[in-house]
C-alpha cells in the first residue's frame, strides 16, 4: 500500500543544514495500523509532513500502491487517497463547521450526517454546525473537528499527528473507539503518531523514531513491551520515550 524508501530531510536553519530525517524506510500494508512513537523532537511529525507533501525530502521515495508520489503536491496526494490531521489544525475565519465538513467529504453533507461525524469525536453536534472555524473554538475543539474532517472521507491512508493532544479524557476515549472501528474495518490504512499506550495497543506494528532514524520497527507484541519495560503505566511509556 504505502512504501517509504530511504527518506532524507536536511532543511536549512539560519543558513546551516540541519539533519532532521536520516535514511527512514518503512511500509504500511492495506488495512494496517502503524503507530509511530519516540522522543519529542525525534522527527515523527516531520515524517508525517513528508508523507503528505507539506515538506519535500532531499532524497528517497514515497510510493502509494506502487505509484511514485514523491513529487506530487498536497492536493494531488489528497486526491490519490491520503488524509492528514494536523497536530495544530488551521483555522478558517468565515467558514462554518458544516461547510468545512462538506468540503472535506467532497459533497454537500446533510446536517444529520455532519452531526454523526461531530458526535463521533465528542462534540455536541448541532451546537457547532453554524459556528465559524475561527478563534472562538478552543484548541481541543479544533483538534476534534480536524479529525472529523478526515473521517468524513474515505481514504487509502489516514495520517493522524498526535490526535490525543489538547483533548479531554472523555473525548480521547471516543477517538480511540473511532480508531478501533477503522482498524477493524480494514478498509483504510492508519498511520498514527502518538505516545499513548491505548493507541499503541491497537497497532499492528509500532515504529520508534529517535534522532531522525528508525530505532525500532516491529509487531506491537514485540515493540510495546520494550517501551513499557513490562509496566502497564502510560506514564512509564511517556517518560521513556521523552528521554
Amino acid at each position: 500500500m504505502l512504501e517509504v524508501k530511504n527518506l532524507v530531510f536536511h532543511p536549512l536553519e539560519n543558513g546551516l543544514e540541519k539533519s532532521i530525517i536520516e535514511d527512514v524506510s518503512f511500509t504500511v500494508e492495506r488495512g494496517e495500523t502503524l503507530v509511530i512513537t519516540g522522543p519529542n523532537g525525534g522527527g515523527k511529525s516531520t515524517v508525517a509532513r513528508l508523507l503528505m507533501g507539506i515538506e519535500t525530502p532531499d532524497s528517497g521515495q514515497i510510493l502509494l500502491e506502487g505509484k511514485d508520489i514523491t513529487d506530487l503536491s498536497i492536493a494531488q496526494r489528497a486526491n490519490s487517497g491520503i488524509g492528514f490531521a494536523f497536530q495544530q489544525p488551521p483555522r478558517f475565519k468565515g467558514m462554518t463547521v458544516k461547510r468545512l465538513l462538506s468540503l472535506a467529504a467532497g459533497y454537500e453533507m446533510e446536517e444529520n450526517k455532519c452531526c454523526d461525524y461531530l458526535s463521533g469525536v465528542g462534540l455536541c453536534a448541532r451546537e457547532y454546525l453554524d459556528r465559524e472555524v475561527d478563534n472562538t473554538l478552543s484548541g481541543g475543539e479544533m483538534k476534534r473537528l480536524e479529525i472529523a474532517t478526515v473521517l468524513a472521507r474515505r481514504h487509502k491512508v489516514c495520517i493522524f499527528d498526535e490526535p490525543e493532544a489538547g483533548i479531554d479524557l472523555w473525548s480521547f476515549s471516543m477517538l480511540v473507539d473511532q480508531f478501533e472501528r477503522l482498524h477493524e474495518d480494514k478498509r483504510e490504512s492508519l498511520v498514527i503518531i502518538s505516545h499513548q499506550e491505548k493507541i499503541m495497543e491497537m497497532a499492528d506494528r509500532i515504529m520508534v523514531i529517535r534522532d531522525g532514524r528508525v530505532e525500532a520497527l516491529g509487531p506491537r507484541e514485540e515493540v510495546l513491551p520494550e517501551l513499557t519495560g513490562g509496566s502497564k503505566s502510560c506514564g512509564c511509556i511517556n517518560a521513556k520515550l521523552r528521554q
